[in-house]
C-alpha cells in the first residue's frame, strides 16, 4: 500500500523533483551532447571567418596608410 501510493506520488512530482533537485535526464543530456556538436561546428566556422575578416582588416589598412602617404 505504502509503495503504491509512494510511486504514485513520485510520478506526480517527477517534474517538479528533478527541477528542484537540478537532476538532468537522458533526454537533457541526449539534447546537450547534441548541442554541444553543433558548438563545435561552430567554432571551426567561427575562426575561419575570423581569419578571413583578420586578413581583410589588414589588407584595407595597408590601402588606407597607401592613399594616405600618397596625399601627404
Amino acid at each position: 500500500m505504502i509503495n503504491r501510493y509512494m510511486d504514485s506520488y513520485v510520478d506526480r512530482r517527477m517534474p517538479a523533483l528533478i527541477e528542484e533537485w537540478q537532476i538532468a535526464s537522458r533526454d537533457v543530456i541526449g539534447d546537450m551532447e547534441r548541442r554541444l556538436g553543433a558548438l563545435e561546428n561552430e567554432i571551426v566556422h567561427i575562426r575561419t571567418f575570423e581569419r578571413t575578416a583578420t586578413e581583410r582588416l589588414v589588407a584595407m589598412e595597408a590601402r588606407a596608410q597607401a592613399i594616405r602617404r600618397k596625399r601627404s
